[in-house]
């Protein structure tokens, strides 16, 4: 008999959520991502759970290089004061689905189109672990911006190269419709249609390294908030 194929080895880096509570002051933060990144650890999103009077309570997703073991993110938090990890496990890479059902009855409890459109603007970037929403039309005047999150930036895109958009897509961060200001910020975008292929839900992440990209398909096909809000053609 001939011999089997030798196996073929896939090195997988594991993903980890840390929720840690800290200090709510300046730089607490930043001195946390220097102490991860010092045992290897790659921060790929923050979500802010909880903040209270002088703490705050963050979710982060790390990858760890293979072989790293996940204790090692605990002591390098811990090491630091005012830092206490109160939990670390696995992540899959998934959207949490207790998020994706809040947004839906966020969705379903507005009143009327527009405000569900703001709901899904204001709660999209919390549950996809983005820096900000907004949603786009492509009309015969030019580009209707109908809503955006907090923090979704005041500069207004003057082309949309990309619309009409069929399908969820990463936007290219140096293309010439990109405001400067928001490749200043290094930027990372991703789109996907909304009800319509002529309306697109923007989401952007400042900083460069996004999950953006990974998850706005999700935002399009999800079984809760985006399939029912899509059904029908926003305006």
């Amino acid at each position: 008999m001939p011999s089997p194929p030798p196996c073929e080895t896939v090195f997988r880096v594991p993903s980890f959520m840390l929720r840690v509570q800290l200090e709510d002051r300046p730089g607490s933060l930043g001195s946390l991502a220097v102490a991860l990144g010092s045992v290897g650890a790659d921060i790929l999103s923050l979500d802010v759970v909880e903040r209270g009077t002088g703490y705050a309570i963050d979710d982060l997703i790390v990858d760890l290089p293979p072989g790293a073991m996940p204790d090692m993110l605990i002591t390098a938090a811990e090491n630091l004061r005012g830092v206490r990890v109160d939990s670390i496990r696995p992540h899959t890479g998934l959207l949490e689905a207790h998020r994706e059902l809040e947004l839906v009855d966020h969705i379903a409890a507005a009143p009327g189109k527009p405000a569900k459109l703001q709901a899904l603007a204001d709660e999209a970037p919390r549950v996809l672990r983005v820096g900000w929403c907004t949603v786009v039309k492509l009309t015969e005047s030019g580009i209707d911006r109908m809503v955006g999150s907090h923090g979704a930036p005041e500069t207004h895109i003057n082309e949309v190269p990309w619309l009409p958009l069929d399908t969820a897509k990463a936007l290219e961060g140096e293309a010439d419709w990109m405001p400067q200001l928001w490749r200043d910020m290094n930027t990372t975008l991703a789109a996907a249609p909304l009800g319509d292929a002529r309306t697109a839900v923007v989401l952007g992440r400042p900083g460069g390294r996004s999950s953006a990209r990974r998850r706005s398909p999700a935002l399009a096909t999800s079984p809760g908030s985006s399939r029912r809000f899509c059904a029908e053609p926003v305006g």
